[in-house]
């Protein structure tokens, strides 16, 4: 069975993800910034995609990027899965540029008439290639992720902490043990002038108003 080229694989650029063999640049080319409207990141992705296609400007445009990270809530003993952008307010597109350094003029409009579309991160029609460093980063943060996304947890061991919900809620307490696979923390809190451990979904607990 054939590979699936990820640039032709439509549920590939749907998700935005690339294979782990990816090159950095595709020849030619190099990483661009565009700032776009907040929350709009996806559907200027999905439409510059189609309009490059419709258009036939493959040879110009290459692949166009919205880094997501995917972490897990649970609540309740309910496992959620939350999609967050990594890069709010920008999209990452690649291009070939005018021997000048402009951005060709059929390109241009192509992207500039797209709703929700600022300007490139650069000085006017001369957008500001990125950074050897930063497509590294960027490129990484688009992988496919191999694994299931873990429970990522605000509170750190040592840290103090008040209980917001449950029978304990008002206990003021201190983070013992962190349980990312189940979301849970183990907090120790005076009771009866004794301390106990308490598990406790991260959920219930706040700041402490002594941090």
């Amino acid at each position: 069975m054939a590979e699936k080229d990820p640039h032709t694989d439509p549920a590939v650029e749907r998700a935005g993800l690339l294979e782990a063999d990816e090159p950095m640049r595709r020849e030619g080319m190099d990483w661009f910034v565009l700032r776009v409207a907040s929350n709009k990141e996806s559907s200027v992705r999905e439409t510059l995609l189609r309009k490059v296609q419709i258009e036939g400007m493959q040879h110009l445009v290459g692949r166009i990027l919205v880094p997501t990270e995917k972490t897990k809530t649970i609540k309740g003993g309910k496992h959620r899965i939350v999609e967050t952008k990594l890069y709010p307010g920008y999209v990452f597109v690649e291009m070939r540029l005018e021997l000048d350094g402009r951005i060709p003029q059929d390109v241009f409009f192509l992207i500039k008439e797209t709703t929700g579309v600022g300007d490139f991160v650069g000085t006017a029609g001369r957008p500001t290639p990125m950074k050897e460093a930063e497509i590294e980063k960027m490129l990484l943060d688009s992988k496919k992720p191999e694994d299931l996304p873990t429970v990522k947890l605000v509170f750190g061991k040592g840290e103090n902490v008040r209980i917001k919900d449950g029978p304990f809620e008002g206990y003021e307490g201190t983070v013992d043990e962190l349980f990312p696979e189940k979301g849970v923390v183990r907090v120790l809190v005076t009771i009866f002038g004794r301390q106990a451990p308490i598990e406790i979904e991260e959920w219930q607990l706040g700041k402490s108003e002594d941090s």
